[in-house]
């Protein structure tokens, strides 16, 4: 009698485990499997540079630098401008940075010395002005299948235009985000040291984005800015420790922190207080974080003799950045070298 009720226990105690293993095996079937989430896909970008203009490139430069948990930086090229030299001293001074930003690996390539007007007669030689840059973004749009490539250009358009010129198959290919003009009102540096390359990009089918300067607007990059007593405090030692580097004004620097001091003490202060704007670091704000600004998408205007005009039939689109968050972007420069 035991023995039968010890086996009619153990009967049913093997039957309602089958049971719960069964009821469990059901309800994972039926519940989504939990996956771990995939690694966020940075974001490939070339810069292109007239690096010794003033001293928003380097800042520019830096803070691309430092971010690359977000950007996969394909490389840097580099552009002449009116201010700083030719093309050696830009080249020179964007070389200066990655070596003090300890990013030797990033490659470096030289662009346009002269303006697009200038060099497209030319373009069809074995050799012109600015064709290794030219190559350089040719070359990197096309090695993208998935995404587009971001070209960053915080001067002068010329070696962008050149490359949509030479190569029409990457217009479906790239985003261009410019900082440059004050639009709708005339004038702007960048947009002034070559009209000819703007014009044509803004009557390209090509995606391109205008991030505003709009010189003492609170709605444009020139609202952004730091004075020299936040650089002082909050860059002096910050950046990677490296192997001595010259820098412009003379001396030599092992963080790219003291060097912004450097820049900073040996260049005209606007405003009150007197301070600098961050300008080209805006540009590469808003890519890391779209809600530092608005953007607006409009027909595609024109310059004429230096003037915008409207044309509101305009099938073209671009889009517009103004209103930046100054805050967010100044705390976050920062943050960026700690």
């Amino acid at each position: 009698m035991n023995k039968f009720f010890l086996l009619l226990l153990s009967t049913l105690s093997l039957a309602s485990c089958q049971n719960q293993q069964e009821q469990q095996q059901e309800q994972q079937e039926q519940e989504p499997a939990v996956q771990d989430s995939p690694e966020k896909t940075r974001i490939p970008v070339i810069l292109d540079t007239d690096a010794n203009n003033e001293l928003d490139d380097q800042h520019a430069i830096a803070y691309l630098l430092f971010n690359q948990e977000i950007f996969d930086v394909f490389g840097i090229t580099v552009n002449a401008t009116m201010n700083g030299g030719d093309i050696d001293q830009h080249y020179l001074e964007a070389r200066r940075m990655l070596d003090l930003c300890d990013a030797d690996n990033i490659p470096l390539v030289k662009g346009a010395n002269d303006d697009y007007a200038d060099i497209i007669p030319d373009v069809d030689e074995e050799r012109y002005d600015g064709k290794e840059a030219v190559d350089f973004i040719i070359r990197s749009a096309r090695e993208i299948n998935d995404t587009k490539l971001v070209l960053i250009p915080i001067g002068k358009l010329t070696n962008i235009a050149l490359a949509l010129q030479q190569a029409p198959d990457i217009r479906e290919k790239v985003r261009i985000v410019w900082l440059g003009s004050n639009y709708p009102e005339p004038g702007e540096y960048n947009q002034d040291n070559d009209t000819t390359a703007m014009n044509y990009i803004l009557n390209t089918d090509v995606p391109f984005e205008m991030v505003t300067v709009r010189y003492g607007k609170p709605s444009g990059s020139d609202a952004v800015r730091v004075t020299p007593e936040e650089i002082n405090e909050k860059m002096a030692g910050k950046g990677p420790a490296v192997e001595p580097v010259e820098g412009r004004h003379g001396g030599t620097f092992t963080h790219v922190g003291d060097y912004f001091v450097s820049l900073f003490s040996n260049i005209d202060l606007h405003g009150d207080p007197p301070s600098r704007a961050l300008f080209d670091v805006v540009a590469v704000a808003v890519l890391k974080d779209p809600s530092w600004g608005q953007a607006k998408e409009i027909p595609a205007p024109i310059l004429v003799n230096n003037q915008w005009e409207e044309r509101p039939d305009n099938p073209r689109k671009i889009i517009v950045w103004e209103n930046f968050d100054t805050g967010a972007i100044s705390q976050d420069f920062f943050s960026a070298f700690n």
